[in-house]
């Protein structure tokens, strides 16, 4: 007898960390004083308090940034709907976290648990010097920064989980039968795993070559801060930024390198806000040109929407255009109950073009003589930049 085939279980990517829902929010995150605000001005073209003294942000502010996409602008010039709905991401600009946190220092438990209500970080790091602008520790290192609020955010992380292996570790002990008994010392095994894990100074989101697909499922219950995936924004003074040159850059990019990788973007608070400041757009063009410099606002847009492991499908006509945003790994009637739960429910079908071939070809007529226009049923996982039209029926019961 052949021995029995043994199947090495799937390591979960990144993408599994985190709520499965389309209402995802990035939360702009850093020490007091270092451009958060005037960053999520620029990001808003709103109004809010940014002067210089820390803590100026209390309660998060909120807002949805519209977010540039050439294919959407193509739809909407192909069809000159009556109505436009642009793709969008929602920006929580989080006040100033400072060192003792964790424990309360500076507002700190109020910053922190609205961190763990956000689905993806921005950490904002300073860069330039400026005596007008006072830092909280009295010095300019955004290395030292970014270690004071990752170990602020693991903190909180680690105090949450012993709580929750204290009280797992006790209905563990009551469990009533052996099938509740079993779950419960699966939920310890994850629980004790992720204390581990903390303790040795690693965030959650590093951690996706150790964690089980149990282990994840527990992680999406429990919404650690350091599981959330993390960007890196450094605020340059204008001329550094316009020279593309600063001493911290290399030494920001080796810290982020050591703790998991990810994007890291230089940019200019006091160029963004210059800019934001001019009348209109002829004159922010103008300005660029002059001084040889490119705003970098779409690319933080762009990057913090796909770093929550967000995408979007387009429904387009003649009476409207819009972008729908989906979780990565959505099925066609998933994404269709984003539109309306009827049409989730009494989902029939998907008929799916790609937005490249609408574009090469011209119009919906074309696609379908090429033979691209295609018909998905239920299991289809709907792509980036789909344009869908659902067929569904109200009467047809879920399954």
């Amino acid at each position: 007898m052949p021995p029995k085939k043994v199947v090495e279980e799937e390591k979960p990517g990144p993408w599994a960390l985190g709520r499965f829902k389309s209402n995802l929010k990035v939360g702009v995150v850093g020490m007091p004083n270092v451009g958060k605000s005037t960053l999520y001005n620029c990001l808003t073209k709103c109004s809010i308090p940014a002067e210089n003294f820390p803590f100026c942000t209390i309660e998060p502010n909120s807002t949805r940034v519209n977010i540039p996409d050439d294919r959407f602008d193509w739809l909407v010039e192909q069809n000159k709907p009556k109505s436009i709905v642009h793709p969008y991401l929602e920006v929580v600009d989080i006040a100033g976290l400072v060192k003792g946190a964790a424990d309360g220092a500076g507002l700190g438990n109020a910053f922190l648990s609205h961190i763990k209500a956000v689905d993806g970080v921005i950490h904002v790091m300073r860069a330039f010097e400026d005596p007008d602008v006072i830092h909280v520790e009295d010095r300019v290192d955004p290395v030292e920064d970014i270690e004071i609020i990752t170990q602020e955010l693991r903190v909180k992380d680690l105090e949450f989980m012993n709580d929750q292996l204290a009280r797992v570790e006790k209905d563990t002990k009551s469990s009533k039968s052996p099938l509740e008994k079993k779950q419960k010392e699966e939920e310890l095994a994850s629980c004790k795993k992720i204390v581990q894990w903390l303790e040795d100074g690693n965030e959650v989101r590093n951690g996706m070559d150790h964690w089980t697909t149990k282990d994840v499922e527990y992680l999406n219950q429990y919404s650690l801060i350091t599981s959330k995936p993390a960007m890196y924004l450094i605020n340059l003074s204008e001329k550094d930024f316009k020279r593309k040159k600063n001493k911290w850059l290399v030494k920001i990019h080796q810290w982020v390198q050591a703790h998991g990788g990810g994007v890291m973007i230089p940019f200019s608070g006091a160029f963004e806000q210059t800019l934001l400041d001019l009348p209109d757009d002829e004159a922010r063009e103008a300005y660029q040109k002059e001084q040889e410099m490119t705003t970098v606002l779409p690319k933080i847009i762009k990057t913090a929407y796909a770093m929550v492991h967000l995408i979007y499908f387009f429904t387009a006509g003649p009476d409207e255009v819009k972008g729908w945003c989906i979780r990565r790994g959505y099925s066609a009637p998933k994404a269709a109950g984003t539109i309306h739960t009827d049409f989730e429910r009494g989902f029939i079908c998907a008929e799916v073009m790609a937005f490249d071939d609408l574009k090469e070809l011209g119009t919906e007529g074309a696609v379908k003589a090429a033979g691209k226009y295609r018909q998905e049923g239920k299991t289809y996982e709907v792509k980036d930049g789909d344009v869908i039209f659902f067929k569904f029926n109200v009467t047809s019961k879920g399954k």
